[in-house]
């Protein structure tokens, strides 16, 4: 697994042996910040959503998804992950892309957040396939403001799971690549 683009490209990516994280694919990661850069769901117009933008990586096991945003210019990235030897190897990953500044990890159930330390534009689940986590931890992290007003927001899931309707957010889209399905929503403003 490795950072596809941007200013960390090409560079590895550790994961905790066993399957208790499954990273996304390099390919399903490609195409995702393919379509954040030039699909409909840029900037409004004025580049990539992740470009200078807050990003949080809730269930962020390895954190390729922050980093892969950081890499490409997210202004900062939080990263929520709740299993120990997750979190050691997102420290590791941090530590060696050398982005300790710029990354903030909250060890933490996504779930059940802490206050956030910044409402974030862009959200990263990546919840454990056909949990049924997804819907609850949108709903944790709005009220505990981790989702910006019309935040964007990307849920992965298992390529034949759906996503039941989130109260106060709209499903934009949702596209299927190998194993895994990305639904795309944004937080209602008001």
């Amino acid at each position: 697994m490795r950072i596809v683009a941007g200013r960390h490209r090409g560079r590895a990516l550790q994961a905790p042996p066993g399957d208790a994280v499954r990273p996304t694919s390099d390919r399903a990661r490609e195409a995702l910040f393919n379509i954040l850069a030039h699909g409909r769901f840029g900037n409004g117009g004025d580049g990539p959503a992740y470009a200078g933008a807050s990003v949080l990586d809730a269930f962020a096991g390895t954190g390729a998804l922050g980093l892969e945003a950081l890499s490409r210019g997210a202004a900062e990235a939080f990263f929520l992950e709740s299993d120990r030897a997750a979190l050691a190897v997102l420290r590791r990953n941090v530590e060696a892309l050398g982005e300790t500044a710029r990354a903030r990890i909250v060890p933490a159930d996504a779930t059940n957040p802490p206050r956030a330390q910044k409402p974030c534009g862009l959200v990263f689940l990546d919840p454990p396939y056909r949990g049924g986590l997804a819907q609850p931890a949108l709903a944790a992290l709005a009220a505990a403001g981790w989702i910006a007003p019309d935040a964007l927001c990307v849920v992965e899931a298992a390529a034949k799971e759906d996503l039941a309707p989130v109260a106060g957010f709209d499903r934009l889209d949702d596209r299927t690549y190998g194993a895994a399905r990305l639904f795309f929503l944004r937080r209602r403003a008001g």
